[in-house]
């Protein structure tokens, strides 16, 4: 018989043992290797066997075990000690405590999951494992950051095969009682409810659970409560499931929802508002909506200085380079949950649906983008890495007419990754110094340690920590195979699969088509060879999920699954299901090599090989995301990108090919070239050079000072600037109206130069006279600026250098006449356009209004940086 209700009773644990239920209850304990070894000593059997859950293993361990500890003078004084440190971790100063006043008071960071531990499944893939990185990393830096998300009852899904390599889902219930999670809670004791306003009056509510991620809060907004009809409960059931209006109500209940539990939070707590909201790709976008609404009926700000408001505070960044992985609705749809019943008094929903109208040359008139009002609504954007920055500022180029790509204000911050959380306890005490400063940004000195180390104990580590993931391997293997109908007898070949002292490649991801997971099946009958070479053999362990309605992805899964099921090489290619942060930790600690090879440059950043670097792995891997930007020559092999062949199936081809060659001819080479003592010793000094260069860069730590002082600390001064009055919000939003209606009366009329006659001499100059008509507007709005520098054979600007010029004399009617000079400080072909953009120093970007005016038929002949 079925229960009709589910919950978790807590243990009461003896008084002695108190601390032990506050180490549970902070998520510190997962990447805190003596909070783990205290839980270890609890029940060293029962901690491996509920996945090294605290919670399970508290409401587990036997009543005379606890009292045995109660009594345990040893254990006590190791509870207090660790009790003592959480402590000093979450309230003593930390390096953001050092940067002085200009950085925010409060962050808010909304995301639409979190990879904080396995036993929170609250995340699909990486977008998820960097949110939960992130706020690890300004817990470790002490930094005031508020996470929201939502808590989705069913998680993600659970992954297994069917007995011909179909991927199957299950979704098993998550229990927030038996989590590292308490209820927000009013000071009558009662739980803290958040609504959202649906169509047909009907309200969708929320309870707020709390996770603590070190010194951040974590808001996690759950509608599975009574307080709800039936279709409303199940708004937060499963992660990226359901269809496209479920879509849109957990978008709504993520971005309006989390707003006011947010508000709730911190009127509950008294921590300080948020100055800076970081949207976490644009799924949360609608929190821009709610803080709109706030300053419009809260505070008196027409709409258009509620927008300002809301601008200056906000980050937004964008994960996709994908234009599939963009959230887009039906803008009838967004009409029907904005408008009607459930408008706001001052945001018409008009207004609204322009924020996210694809009113581009290319859009879809009918559809309302979510990353679009992304960037609408955050003064500040970025991509995740470098070559991502290039490829959004294309993606996104519509939005800012009239202006070069390179000149598109969309910045980047390559990820990062939680080195606590991914890095192998053997390979800390590697580098590690015995007292870390808690204001330490990213750990170069301790990562410049490696050159003390020998290269012997690398080796033995290395091996030590290979030789873990075999066995990993081997036990996920054989429940696998059990799981797909096969008998215990027939499974005794699973205890040779894979070898210990083989070079082992780890291959582990989400599973669309661009990231190619069977790229390496191109050539099969060369795959083998590689993988039974009796000299120099390789092997792969090999993992990842489809989405559940991705069958092209599920089709890639088998043909992987099929491959390895071959009696001939499965002992050296296997492939792991349910990959999840329990399973990505063994692997991109155990793996001798990363493989990756998206398909260029449709990887974003892709921050398991970062993983895999702080662990002494090498990557190879495409040029793409964060690979592009730091692959050195000697931390890894980049593979060959056939970037200029149009047919896709010759371009798997060749880089397939590229790829054997590698792997045959340089890095299993490399691996097996051993000396006289059985050490690989060139393979060595990549390893140290990869740790040593690597790891100050793929540090979350550094990640999020590059947030701080990049993003963060001028939000943070323009949202002061904006709410100190908000007469500079009502200013600002004024000034652009105005702008914008007078920017049709303003044009570049004529450009004179003085002093090129019939060329120019290195060192020389040209004197420039531009004749410009402003209409309405005044020399104290625009900014009239000559862009100069080498030209190609097209006369496209290269890299051009920008100069403002003065305004030289007044006419009748708004035109003026703007002097400059050019110098001539390079030899070769050379040329200039000019051109007039507005000016206000509350303006991010020149870019900001979208508007530029050129001379008469020309074009931005623009191609490179600024300088």
């Amino acid at each position: 018989m079925r229960a009709i209700r589910r919950f978790t009773v807590r243990p009461v644990l003896p008084e002695p043992l108190a601390p032990l239920g506050d180490l549970a209850m902070n998520l510190r304990w997962s990447w805190h290797p003596p909070t783990q070894d205290l839980f270890a000593a609890v029940d060293p059997r029962l901690w491996a066997s509920t996945g090294h859950d605290p919670m399970r293993l508290l409401s587990e361990v036997a009543t005379d075990r606890l009292t045995e500890l109660g009594s345990d003078e040893t254990f006590l004084s190791d509870l207090r000690s660790v009790a003592a440190d959480l402590d000093a971790y979450v309230h003593q100063d930390r390096w953001y405590q050092t940067l002085g006043s200009d950085v925010p008071r409060q962050i808010a960071y909304f995301s639409p999951e979190f990879g904080l531990t396995a036993v929170l499944p609250q995340y699909s893939g990486g977008l998820g494992i960097l949110a939960g990185d992130h706020l690890k990393a300004a817990s470790d830096l002490g930094a005031p950051l508020i996470g929201v998300g939502l808590l989705y009852r069913h998680g993600y899904f659970k992954q297994s095969l069917s007995g011909d390599g179909w991927q199957q889902e299950r979704y098993p219930i998550v229990d927030p009682q038996a989590m590292p999670l308490s209820l927000l809670r009013e000071a009558d004791g009662t739980a803290a409810r958040v609504s959202v306003g649906l169509p047909g009056d009907r309200r969708l509510v929320a309870q707020v659970w709390v996770a603590h991620v070190g010194r951040v809060p974590l808001l996690l907004l759950d509608s599975g409560i009574e307080d709800n009809e039936p279709a409303e409960r199940d708004t937060t059931d499963r992660l990226y499931g359901g269809g496209t209006e479920h879509r849109l109500l957990q978008e709504m209940l993520l971005g309006v929802g989390g707003v006011r539990a947010l508000r709730a939070y911190c009127r509950i707590t008294g921590a300080p508002a948020p100055e800076v909201f970081h949207t976490n790709e644009g799924h949360a976008g609608f929190l821009g909506l709610e803080r709109i609404r706030e300053y419009v009926e809260d505070r008196g700000l027409d709409f258009d200085a509620a927008v300002e408001v809301t601008r200056a505070g906000t980050v937004f960044t964008t994960h996709t380079p994908v234009p599939a992985g963009i959230d887009r609705f039906a803008r009838d749809l967004v009409q029907q949950h904005f408008g009607g019943d459930n408008e706001a008094d001052g945001v018409p929903v008009d207004r609204i649906l322009a924020l996210g109208a694809e009113d581009y040359e290319g859009g879809d008139p009918g559809l309302f983008n979510m990353a679009v009002m992304g960037f609408r609504l955050g003064q500040r954007a970025n991509g995740v890495s470098a070559l991502h920055g290039v490829v959004s500022r294309g993606m996104f180029a519509g939005l800012w007419p009239g202006f070069d790509e390179t000149e598109v204000p969309i910045a980047s911050i390559t990820n990062g990754v939680h080195a606590g959380t991914w890095v192998a306890r053997e390979m800390t005490e590697l580098v590690s110094r015995p007292e870390v400063d808690p204001t330490d940004r990213d750990g170069a000195e301790d990562w410049a340690g490696v050159d003390q180390v020998p290269e012997s104990a690398i080796w033995k580590t290395k091996a030590a920590m290979r030789a873990r993931l075999v066995d990993y391997a081997r036990d996920r293997l054989r429940e696998s195979w059990l799981a797909r109908g096969a008998s215990e007898a027939e499974l005794g070949w699973v205890a040779d699969a894979l070898d210990p002292d083989v070079l082992t490649i780890g291959f582990a991801r989400r599973v669309p088509s661009y990231k190619r997971l069977t790229l390496m099946l191109s050539d099969r009958d060369r795959l083998k060879r590689m993988l039974l070479d009796p000299e120099r053999p390789i092997q792969l362990v090999i993992a990842g999920k489809s989405h559940p309605a991705d069958d092209g992805g599920k089709r890639l899964i088998q043909e992987i699954v099929w491959f390895a099921d071959d009696p001939e090489v499965r002992h050296r290619i296997v492939f792991l299901p349910d990959y999840d942060m329990g399973l990505a930790h063994p692997l991109v600690t155990g793996c001798d090599v990363w493989l990756n090879n998206p398909l260029r440059p449709y990887e974003a950043c892709g921050t398991s090989g970062m993983k895999a670097a702080l662990n002494g792995g090498l990557n190879v891997s495409i040029r793409d995301g964060w690979w592009d930007e730091w692959y050195d020559g000697q931390n890894g092999w980049a593979i060959p990108s056939a970037d200029g062949v149009n047919d896709p199936d010759r371009r798997d081809d060749l880089e397939a090919h590229a790829l054997y060659d590698l792997l045959e001819h340089q890095v299993a080479a490399r691996f097996y070239d051993r000396d006289e003592h059985g050490l690989p010793r060139r393979w060595l000094e990549m390893v140290r050079h990869t740790l040593k260069s690597l790891g100050p860069k793929v540090l979350a730590t550094r990640m999020f000072d590059d947030y701080v002082t990049k993003l963060y600390a001028p939000a943070a001064l323009s949202s002061r600037a904006m709410n100190s009055s908000f007469d500079g919000a009502r200013q600002l939003a004024a000034w652009k109206r105005r702008v914008r209606e007078g920017w049709g009366g303003v044009h570049v009329d004529h450009v004179e130069s003085v002093g090129t006659g019939e060329g120019a001499e290195l060192g020389g100059a040209a004197r420039l006279r531009v004749f410009v008509s402003l209409g309405g507007l005044s020399p104290d709005d625009v900014d009239i600026q000559v862009l100069h520098g080498r030209v190609d054979e097209a006369d496209r600007l290269q890299t051009p250098s920008m100069v403002s010029l003065e305004r030289a004399e007044d006419y009748e009617a708004g035109r003026y006449r703007y002097e400059g000079q050019v110098r001539f400080d390079r030899t070769g072909p050379v040329g200039y356009t000019v051109r007039i953009l507005p000016k206000n120093a509350d303006l991010s970007s020149p870019a900001e209004l979208g508007l530029v005016a050129w001379p008469p038929a020309a074009s931005p002949m623009v191609n490179g940086d600024l300088r």
